[in-house]
Order: structure tokens, then C-alpha cells, then sequence
């Protein structure tokens, strides 16, 4: 049978045709992926309840890019420039957590990479320009960056992505603490990259955006793990 993955999405103001209304969306670049790596797509509302029903009727999950975390779930006050989503944060992370207590496959993207950490146990940097004193990660907006990455030797992120990568970025914020994950990729700025939990059947977050590049390789590594 075909795989079913999980997408998560965003509820946000939306106009097409006659129509300027909220509604529940997610870039086109996530479905195309998933299908491409030969997997159904199904669309997650960011809904709190039914996490786990979800759960069981799921083979895979990808956590999307979007709004910044609250950093309430990581014991921290925010940062003037922090921008949060919390009906996100309460969906995904009750599905999150179901599908880690299924042991089920999970890639998290940017935002999603972002909240593996946190439902670890980790932290985030809130604002990087404050760190690294540039916004190369983020030049300004819907312009995405691109920076070489490194991926440590063995990892499951060097398996997918070699050695060294090109990568486009778009995010102002960026794991601090993995928390119980293991980071396996870096940007040559030492940015985090790329995390994942080695314990666990496929545990897989990435800080850039591999929908946009049309890059299927996570997404096929997803399925292959499912299947």
C-alpha cells in the first residue's frame, strides 16, 4: 500500500478568485515532495486534539517551516523580534508527540527542525543577526540565503546529503541546545543544520528549505524508512 505522510499546515488569511477568507494551507513544494518520494500526502490541521488518533492512521510525518516557537516551551522570554504561532506550536506539538511515542518517522523542515529540538528537551537562539551580526540567513523577505553546510561522517544526514551541500535558507532563528538529539550538520558560520535521533527508526530535522530546491532526497529517505 501506498504510504500515507502527514503535513503539517498553517490556518492564515488567504484570497483566490471572489474569495478573501482564513484558510488551511501549506506550500505546494511539501505535497510535491512527498509524492515525488512516492508517498500520499495528507494536510494536518494545527489542531490540539486527536494527536495520537492522527498518529495511528499515519505511516510518516513532515513538520513544516513557519512562525517562530513560543519560548515558553523552552523556558524562555521572548525576544522582541520572536513572532509566534501558538495554535501551531499546541497541534504539532500533540502530534509531534504522538508520533515519537510511535516511533514513526518524522522530518521536521526549518521551523519543524526547530521544534524536534524543542519536544526533545532543547533550545532555540531566538534572533541569529544578534549572534552572528549579519542576516545572511534571511536577507530580507521571501529572499532566501544559500551557504555551504557540512554533515558529520556516518551521520544519516551525510547518507542523504554527502559530504558538503549547498543549502537556501530562510529563518532568523536556529537550535541552540538539540536537547536529547545529535546534531550531524553545520553551516560554515557553525549554524546548526541538521539534527537527528540515531535511537530511532528516522528522526530527521534540517534548518533549510529542501521543498523549495525541488530536493526530493529527504523526503524519498522518509518513505524508504516507512517502507
Amino acid at each position: 500500500m501506498t504510504p500515507l505522510v502527514g503535513i503539517t499546515a498553517y490556518v492564515e488569511p488567504a484570497r483566490w478568485g471572489v474569495w478573501d477568507t482564513r484558510a488551511v494551507l501549506v506550500p505546494e513544494g511539501y505535497v510535491r515532495m512527498v509524492r515525488e518520494a512516492g508517498a500520499r500526502p495528507v494536510v494536518l490541521p494545527p489542531f490540539p486534539d486527536g494527536g495520537a488518533d492522527l498518529v495511528r492512521r499515519l505511516d510518516g510525518l513532515v513538520l513544516v517551516g513557519g512562525a517562530d516557537i513560543e519560548p515558553v516551551h523552552y523556558g524562555a522570554p521572548a525576544h522582541p523580534l520572536t513572532k509566534t504561532r501558538p495554535d501551531r506550536d499546541s497541534g504539532e506539538l500533540s502530534v509531534l508527540a504522538a508520533a515519537l511515542d510511535a516511533d514513526l518517522p518524522v522530518l521536521g523542515v526549518c521551523r519543524g527542525m526547530e521544534l524536534l529540538a524543542v519536544a526533545c528537551g532543547g533550545t532555540l537562539v531566538q534572533h541569529l543577526p544578534d549572534l552572528l551580526g549579519n542576516e545572511r540567513h534571511q536577507p530580507s523577505p521571501g529572499v532566501y540565503g544559500a551557504h555551504p553546510a557540512r554533515f558529520a561522517p556516518g551521520s544519516r544526514a551525510e547518507a542523504i546529503f554527502g559530504a558538503t551541500a549547498e543549502v537556501n535558507s530562510y529563518h532568523h532563528q536556529a537550535v541552540d541546545d538539540p536537547g536529547s538529539l545529535t546534531v550531524t550538520g553545520w553551516a560554515d558560520d557553525d549554524v546548526i543544520e541538521a539534527v537527528e535521533d540515531p535511537a530511532r527508526r528516522f528522526v530527521l530535522g534540517v534548518q533549510w528549505h529542501p521543498e523549495e530546491a525541488l530536493d526530493v532526497r529527504p523526503f524519498a529517505a522518509l518513505v524508504q524508512a516507512i517502507r
